[in-house]
């Protein structure tokens, strides 16, 4: 069993639990463990989608057999090195009626007249991030992001454009058993006053070189960073993973 890999996974399920420890108290050896065994999920991850895959498009009992065999591997994978219990791991790895897709994740990029940044403490950590969440079914990207902002902050924007799409695989982030994109987008404050929504705990401005704790699961200083640094430059180009 290896040391990593069980961190790795542990982590993901404190974190589901809302019992996840502060990154910075880990000890040096854990970190490392941490980060060199995302991958480790990711194939837990991969293994999972293509069992999901073969049982959706198999036409014989043969294959069948063999791809639900790897369903239940990806899932005893899980269950044995994490603890996790059968109704944990059959919620995160619950049957497929279609193809399996990226989840996505929309996020706002909003400056106050100074050129500080937006930002909502969130109820899951009370952690930082900017303002947004998951892309809804039947609204558009816009429509989602306008819709989150006002949500969370109260304040009516205007999407101007698309600065990155992170693939959040190639990012540090606390792992998952999904695979996202983080989408975000520079947007323009038209009306409204500032106010926390009933879903964050609070919601600010702040300096780049004074940011507050992050939710390392939504955002990234270096993704703050690289996003902030493109809208003053008016570098019109797209980031993508």
């Amino acid at each position: 069993m290896e040391t990593g890999y069980v961190w790795c996974l542990t982590r993901f399920l404190m974190d589901r639990l809302n019992v996840l420890p502060d990154y910075c108290f880990l000890s040096l050896e854990h970190q490392i463990d941490f980060m060199n065994s995302q991958s480790l999920l990711q194939h837990i991850m991969r293994l999972n989608a293509i069992a999901d895959i073969g049982l959706l498009y198999c036409n014989n009992e043969f294959d069948r057999e063999r791809y639900s065999e790897l369903k239940e591997m990806s899932r005893r994978m899980l269950a044995e090195l994490t603890g996790a219990g059968d109704e944990v791991v059959a919620e995160l790895f619950p049957p497929v009626k279609d193809y399996p897709t990226v989840k996505v994740d929309i996020r706002a990029l909003v400056f106050s007249p100074d050129h500080r940044i937006l930002l909502v403490q969130e109820s899951a950590d009370g952690k930082w991030s900017l303002p947004g969440g998951w892309a809804e079914i039947g609204s558009s990207p816009k429509e989602n992001i306008i819709r989150e902002v006002k949500e969370e902050t109260g304040l009516d924007v205007n999407v101007n454009r698309l600065l990155a799409v992170f693939d959040k695989s190639k990012h540090p982030h606390p792992p998952k058993p999904f695979y996202i994109y983080k989408m975000v987008f520079r947007c323009e404050t038209l009306s409204g006053d500032l106010r926390k929504g009933h879903d964050v705990l609070d919601a600010s401005f702040f300096s780049l070189h004074e940011l507050p704790p992050l939710s390392e699961d939504r955002i990234l200083a270096s993704q703050i960073e690289l996003t902030y640094r493109k809208t003053l430059e008016n570098d019109f180009s797209v980031y993508v993973d």
